[in-house]
């Protein structure tokens, strides 16, 4: 059984998933920054700059949210990005930040599913997602789609938690993620089954070989899996 944001609600892993980021949409940038220390931006600046020699002029991010990651992005000097993300709250947020940058000629972000994505095969030269697939219903479902619309030879980037394997680094993080986060996130975002739900699903997600074999199993080749920071969170490549 998936794990789920909201237990005592109906309702599809999706649906509730984008509830939840509706809900903390106002406070989400500012979470994800202190709760993080501010190296969840080392995390995308470091995944961005694997992009850097392939020079992708056409980028899908997807699930979006706010943005931060298609507009990490912009340094790669692409034409266009595209991101997509299912939670309406999110999107809002994102589009201001854009604006106020004046880069909605390169950036666009719009509503849509990750695991039905509504591109023609073969569209994008990379794939960017940061901290979205754990969150996918099904997450070979939409590791195929992303590979479905990727170019041949393009790059797929995905970010996302980890859990770190050595001592006393595992205990530490364990005792925060369970202890510490869900407090701070309560108080500042008022939904306190978001950040129960955050340690929750990074347990239940195959990070690391695990991954790597739905990656395969996607259609990915050439994969990789790089940790970062103790192993909290890890970088995955993949080519078409």
């Amino acid at each position: 059984m998936s794990v789920v944001p909201y237990k005592d609600k109906d309702g599809s892993k999706r649906e509730q998933v984008a509830e939840m980021f509706d809900n903390i949409s106002p406070k989400y940038d500012l979470l994800n920054h202190v709760l993080s220390g501010g190296v969840d931006i080392y995390w995308r600046k470091r995944a961005i700059k694997l992009l850097k020699k392939q020079q992708p002029k056409v980028i899908l991010d997807i699930a979006t949210g706010t943005g931060d990651f298609a507009i990490e992005a912009l340094s790669l000097k692409p034409d266009k990005i595209i991101g997509v993300d299912i939670s309406e709250g999110m999107l809002a947020v994102g589009r201001e930040k854009i604006a106020k940058l004046g880069k909605q000629d390169i950036i666009t972000m719009q509503s849509g599913d990750s695991e039905s994505l509504s591109f023609t095969n073969n569209y994008f030269d990379a794939i960017i997602v940061s901290f979205g697939v754990r969150n996918f219903q099904d997450l070979l479902a939409g590791l195929t789609e992303m590979n479905r619309v990727m170019k041949p030879g393009g790059t797929c980037v995905v970010v996302e938690f980890s859990k770190p394997k050595s001592f006393p680094f595992k205990q530490l993080y364990n005792f925060y993620f369970k202890y510490i986060l869900p407090v701070i996130g309560n108080a500042v975002s008022k939904d306190s089954s978001a950040y129960t739900y955050l340690p929750e699903s990074v347990q239940a997600f195959p990070d690391g070989e695990a991954f790597l074999e739905i990656y395969k199993k996607a259609g990915f080749i050439n994969t990789k899996c790089i940790p970062l920071t103790f192993g909290i969170c890890s970088i995955y490549i993949g080519q078409k």
